[in-house]
């Protein structure tokens, strides 16, 4: 049997503008996904996909046939696995010329959370065939790959594309503020491939975004008070809530936090950031939203 892991993900700053080039900083998490395979028969692939709670979300048999001829049906989830691994199939076509195999998953995360699901299955997929993950993402999912590049780092990152090419840059981030770092579960998933292609609708000149974006994150990665990194979070989510034509998070659901409130990632679900002097556990459980996890219980 192998066995192959990959990090979760959050987005801190450079969300949609990193699809552009600007440079991203993303955050590993300690929640990830696991990835088993072992050898069987039937030219098939015996597939079960376990949550978080040990669940099985997930359960399909996918013929060699099917993933050759990319044959959907009227299963989504069993069709996007079908697409991933016959873009697989095109990258190590000796995939297929085994048996048969018997393949089960392991989320360490309730898969509604949006820490990538997709992106750690991706690497796993990668890691398992030995192929470029950053490939079969774009040539299967697609996305800017920041979320690949968490799924192989234990460590915080600074991400950008020249070109099609990722470039990723290991950074230190453990600010003496952490602690007043929180993020908040807003019991909803957001779309990663309608977020981008509402961005692409409503795009204009981007490039003086992109240096106000980039500027933005070298100053968040060497904040050194609370005050300092809440004014930046602010100034981020001003920037993106004109460039989407959207209103911030904060100002929609919680117009009378005393904090910061960042969106991460995909605008409108997910996860945010709250930035709080003091625990805002108490707030966002009064406001319907029970899932809220210190910094250093969710980032590496």
């Amino acid at each position: 049997m192998k066995k192959f892991y990959s990090n979760g993900k959050l987005f801190i700053t450079g969300e949609y503008v990193v699809l552009d080039g600007a440079k991203a900083f993303a955050l590993p998490t300690k929640f990830g996904q696991d990835l088993t395979v072992e050898n069987s028969s039937g030219q098939e692939i015996q597939w079960k996909s376990y949550d978080a709670d040990g669940s099985c979300w997930f359960e399909s048999t996918i013929s060699f046939e099917a993933i050759i001829g990319k044959y959907a049906g009227e299963d989504p989830v069993k069709n996007t696995l079908i697409e991933i691994l016959h873009a697989a199939s095109l990258l190590n076509p000796d995939f297929l010329k085994h048996e048969g195999y018997l393949v089960r998953t392991h989320l360490t995360f309730p898969r509604f959370w949006g820490l990538g699901t997709s992106s750690t299955l991706i690497n796993n997929i990668a890691q398992w065939l030995s192929i470029d993950a950053f490939a079969l993402l774009r040539n299967s999912f697609g996305g800017s790959g920041y979320d690949i590049a968490c799924a192989q780092n234990d460590t915080p990152i600074l991400y950008h594309l020249e070109g099609q090419n990722p470039m990723v840059e290991k950074v230190f981030f453990n600010p003496e503020f952490a602690a007043n770092l929180y993020f908040v579960y807003l019991n909803k998933k957001q779309s990663s491939k309608s977020a981008i292609r509402s961005y692409y609708e409503k795009q204009t000149n981007i490039a003086p975004t992109i240096e106000a974006i980039d500027a933005i994150t070298a100053k968040v990665l060497h904040a050194k008070t609370l005050k300092t990194f809440a004014d930046l979070i602010d100034e981020h989510e001003n920037i993106l809530s004109k460039i989407l034509e959207l209103p911030t998070v904060k100002s929609v659901l919680f117009p009378d936090f005393s904090g910061t409130v960042k969106s991460l990632g995909g605008w409108g679900g997910d996860f945010i950031l709250a930035v709080s002097e003091e625990n805002p556990e108490p707030y966002f459980l009064e406001k319907g939203y029970p899932t809220v996890i210190p910094y250093h219980e969710m980032i590496l």
